[in-house]
């Protein structure tokens, strides 16, 4: 079983439902959740809007592959209404999103799909709830723990 954590994120309709509910199918079609962060109201980033965020990262044991669990959180999107992931290339509102940001200390790059996820260090969004539910994980990349890298996100 590997363990891959996923950021999520939504500021459309009741928000702290569209992230219970999104955890709840990721334990039914991807694995038990191990561990759940606090929900952190955020401003948009990569684009404006008047809709504050709902973010959270979770911890979930899975045997699915990563592109499987790729596949699986795209279905969950669209199921809870999530329509595209970008309109030209600009971020637009959601009711939810979910990004892989770490499985099980791999480095992946395909076509679509790279692990960890390329952003994930500069966004505070990510790492504040992602260093709330594993501090001591090293980013394969960086080299450097969730804590550590969290504290030097700032409020991006």
């Amino acid at each position: 079983m590997a363990k891959v954590f996923l950021g999520l994120g939504t500021n459309l309709g009741n928000k702290e439902e569209n992230l219970r509910t999104a955890v709840r199918w990721i334990e039914e079609k991807i694995g038990k959740c191990l561990s759940l962060s606090s929900f952190y109201e955020t401003a948009p980033w990569g684009f404006e809007s008047e809709n504050q965020f709902l973010n959270a990262a979770a911890c979930v044991e899975t045997s699915l592959t990563p592109e499987e669990v790729l596949r699986t959180t795209q279905i969950i999107e669209r199921e809870l209404g999530r329509q595209k992931k970008s309109e030209a290339g600009v971020y637009t509102d959601r009711p939810i999103d979910i990004d892989i940001l770490l499985y099980d200390g791999q480095i992946l790059q395909t076509d679509g799909l790279t692990i960890p996820h390329p952003l994930m260090h500069e966004r505070d969004f990510v790492m504040k709830p992602l260093a709330e539910i594993a501090p001591d994980v090293i980013h394969p990349v960086l080299q450097r723990t969730m804590k550590e890298i969290a504290a030097h996100t700032g409020n991006k």
